[in-house]
């Protein structure tokens, strides 16, 4: 980031990383994905978009260290206390997220941050809590490999019960 004659200056927080204009484009783009999603966005229908979008904007923002921004909405449990939310729903709204940063290429520590946050709240804004799956970056589709054929010429080892 240019500073006083034409040095770098290196951003002090993670909101200066990301900055507020690409931090509103991120959530835009994340709730269009979210309301048109075919698994979750029926959690959406007949909600103000642009009202989501602001909450979610003061939570982030004052998240990374926006100075002056404070979240102004509901607690979570709160806010999402009306709804039947599981684990795969949760899931399915953290890897549009994830999407979405990832397109948006934004800066990893800001990614990491922001993904950390959603997952500390899953309790909050879940019904079955204890039903964590996996880390869904780490279930991305693999090839299948077979394993190796075993050796004909090696004997089996037959184990007792």
């Amino acid at each position: 980031m240019p500073g006083r004659g034409g040095r770098c200056v290196k951003p002090s927080t993670l909101f200066e990383r990301i900055g507020p204009d690409a931090l509103r484009a991120v959530l835009a783009d994340f709730y269009g994905r979210v309301f048109g999603d075919v698994m979750i966005g029926f959690l959406f229908r007949g909600k103000d978009r642009q009202h989501l979008i602001d909450r979610e904007y003061e939570l982030t923002a004052a998240l990374l260290g926006a100075p002056g921004v404070t979240y102004t909405g509901r607690p979570m449990r709160v806010a999402h206390a009306q709804h039947a939310i599981f684990g795969g729903q949760f899931e399915r709204r953290l890897q549009i997220l994830r999407e979405t940063l990832r397109d948006h290429a934004v800066d990893p520590d800001v990614q990491q941050a922001w993904i950390d946050h959603q997952l500390a709240l899953r309790g909050q804004i879940t019904r079955d809590r204890g039903s964590e799956c996996d880390d869904t970056a780490a279930m991305q589709p693999r090839l299948a490999v077979a394993p190796p054929a075993p050796d004909p010429d090696r004997p089996v080892k037959l184990r007792r019960r």
